[in-house]
């Protein structure tokens, strides 16, 4: 199941939008984590560390983050491991197709965190789409062009930290987190 959806600028790692929360009850003090690791891959992503169009990145075995970077943006969603792959970037490419219907200059004048508030309505609505795996429109999703997925991309968060702490450009400020 898709729990985070994070919209952001790529030039200068802003995030600009999130869905809802969609957490239950025992993931309330992991969200905060969570999002906060989704704000530093579209850091990584904005900073050129993270140089792929769409990669999956694996958190724990239970969980993952899956991103899509198209006309400078980002579209970042957090979800369960065993949620399907190509469900995921299915979704994240709906989220792209609506978020170009708005106006580009717009988006480059945001300077705030998350202040595209208009966009976290469409996010949830989008994601209403894709809760059910097994719905007619998604199984078709996931029957259609099976060999499409090849191309992504996956590695784990470890990885990705090491890298960056390896730099010697890592700060506690991006990764403070207890997950």
């Amino acid at each position: 199941m898709v729990k985070l959806t994070i919209v952001g600028r790529v030039s200068d790692g802003l995030p600009l939008a999130q869905g809802l929360r969609y957490q239950n009850d025992e993931e309330n003090e992991n969200f905060l984590c969570y999002k906060q690791q989704a704000e530093f891959i579209l850091k990584e992503i904005s900073r050129g560390a993270l140089s792929p169009s769409k990669m999956t990145i694996h958190v724990d075995h239970y969980h993952c983050f899956n991103y899509l970077v198209e006309n400078g943006h980002c579209f970042i969603t957090f979800c369960d491991s065993s949620y399907p792959r190509k469900l995921a970037f299915h979704y994240l490419q709906d989220l792209q197709k609506e978020f170009e219907k708005f106006d580009i200059g717009l988006m480059e004048k945001i300077t705030k965190p998350y202040s595209f508030v208009r966009f976290d309505g469409i996010i949830g609505n989008i994601r209403k789409l894709y809760i059910d795996t097994r719905t007619q429109a998604n199984l078709s999703k996931l029957n259609a062009n099976r060999g499409q997925d090849l191309d992504i991309i996956t590695k784990h968060m470890s990885e990705i930290i090491e890298k960056r702490q390896n730099s010697g450009e890592f700060h506690l400020q991006y990764w403070v987190c207890c997950c």
